[in-house]
């Protein structure tokens, strides 16, 4: 059937048939074949009507990870591996780091910070599923700087709105303990040690640690070396343990030495001296050289030892009290007595001279005979001449930063000069006594206001 009116536009025909051998009708030119126009899908009077499909529902491909997000999806999949925790906290770790990854904080970021942004989604999931691991390993297995992982681990957790329980020292120490190769398949028979001996040895050593102030401010995994090399000296104190240094035990072990550990351990070995003195049965002096062998002792009977250490310590501490104090009475009152001697008559009898100390004594008014106010004067004038002292030192037990508090530098205050007036004056100083025009306006006119009312 042709259409009239309807031009082809390749060769301006108007020979225009309706083509319907297709599901959808055409308007087809006879003579060359072109499509003039193209028909509805659906008929008018057939068409029902339906919502619009999405592009995403329909022809879109949904959006790939990029590789940064997915390499660090496979590294923290590797230090799940590696700590070898359970699949519950491999795949919180992997949930955490995607949310965390694509917060608007960790877009724009350094890899190194992307790379540590892993580890910390690993050590926060293990502390909130009670899995002891921590910051320096995470730290160690990253070779990150701590600081770093510290930062990255607050920030993450402040983003994420994380709650993670405050993990305590004791509770890593057999996680830490691990990392120690002293079975006897690693290290020779002599310097070999039981597994769970050497942590049960070292949790003890580490809870006496921190009775005594040691672990407070201190970083958790220098206090756990230190014990734990005690522990392995204690449990077999032989010749061949006594002389292996800290550097050498730690290369037999294979872990890494940290300086500060060397300090933890000369002050457990103090704590452990001034426990292992309080031992009845023990005859011999205890040295910082000897102390190792008495560590079971002490370990045993810790609490007992604490109390009579500190209860021995107060006693040393009054006795020496009780001591100064004579020692000042006895130097104020001798002068006294020898002024007294003098201005006593020389030709007098002894009897006299008994009878005049004796009315001296009973009189209620003399304050210089009072001992006790001279001494209470002497020593509040030596407190005000004295510096204030570090009462660190006078306890047995006490924080690091009260036994070794940070110097404080000294402020020079300038010196007080007499004024002689020959001082020179400065500019400012000279403009502020000169008066301005208005002011000397005013004065005048005050002036002769003031006369006026004299001459009235």
């Amino acid at each position: 059937m042709s259409r009239a009116g309807l031009s082809c536009p390749g060769c301006g025909s108007s020979n225009i048939v309706d083509d319907h051998l297709y599901c959808q009708s055409q308007l087809v030119c006879v003579d060359c074949g072109s499509v003039v126009s193209e028909g509805a899908l659906v008929a008018a009077d057939d068409h029902v009507g339906g919502s619009d499909v999405s592009y995403s529902r329909s022809t879109a491909v949904a959006k790939k990870p990029c590789m940064n997000l997915i390499k660090g999806i496979q590294r923290v999949k590797a230090i799940c591996r590696i700590l070898r925790v359970n699949s519950g906290i491999e795949d919180l770790s992997q949930t955490y780091y995607n949310l965390a990854y694509q917060h608007e904080s960790f877009i724009r970021v350094s890899l190194q910070k992307k790379e540590v942004l892993a580890g910390c989604c690993v050590l926060v999931c293990c502390r909130l599923l009670n899995w002891p691991i921590t910051m320096g390993t995470i730290s160690c297995l990253l070779d990150a700087d701590p600081m770093v992982v510290g930062m990255v681990y607050q920030e993450m957790v402040k983003i994420l709105n994380i709650e993670p329980p405050i993990i305590n020292v004791t509770e890593v120490v057999e996680a830490h303990s691990l990392e120690y190769k002293l079975s006897s398949v690693h290290v020779p028979e002599e310097y070999a040690e039981n597994s769970k001996d050497l942590t049960k040895r070292a949790v003890a050593l580490v809870e006496l640690a921190a009775d005594s102030w040691i672990v407070t401010g201190r970083k958790p995994i220098p206090v756990m070396m230190a014990a734990i090399y005690l522990s392995w000296q204690s449990l077999k104190p032989n010749k061949h343990r006594l002389k292996c240094s800290l550097e050498k035990f730690c290369q037999i072990a294979k872990v890494n030495k940290h300086r500060p550990a060397s300090k933890r351990i000369t002050e457990m070995k103090k704590v452990l001296c001034k426990l292992g003195k309080e031992i009845p049965w023990v005859r011999e002096a205890v040295t910082p050289d000897n102390v190792v062998r008495q560590v079971e002792d002490i370990l045993k009977h810790r609490y007992a030892l604490l109390r009579r250490a500190l209860r021995t310590h107060e006693e040393v501490l009054l006795a020496e009290c009780q001591a100064s104090c004579e020692d000042s009475l006895t130097e104020e009152t001798a002068p006294t007595q020898s002024s007294e001697l003098v201005e006593q008559n020389p030709n007098a009898s002894s009897v006299e001279q008994c009878e005049l100390n004796a009315e001296r004594a009973q009189r209620p008014g003399d304050g210089d005979d009072n001992p006790c106010t001279v001494s209470e004067l002497h020593t509040d004038i030596q407190e005000s001449q004295d510096p204030t002292p570090n009462w660190g030192k006078r306890v047995l037990f006490a924080p690091p930063c009260v036994t070794h508090p940070r110097k404080k530098r000294r402020v020079e205050q300038p010196e007080l000069k007499d004024v002689t007036g020959d001082e020179e004056i400065s500019d400012s100083e000279i403009d502020s006594y000169i008066r301005t025009p208005q002011e000397a306006r005013e004065f005048t006119l005050t002036q002769q206001l003031f006369y006026e009312s004299e001459k009235s």
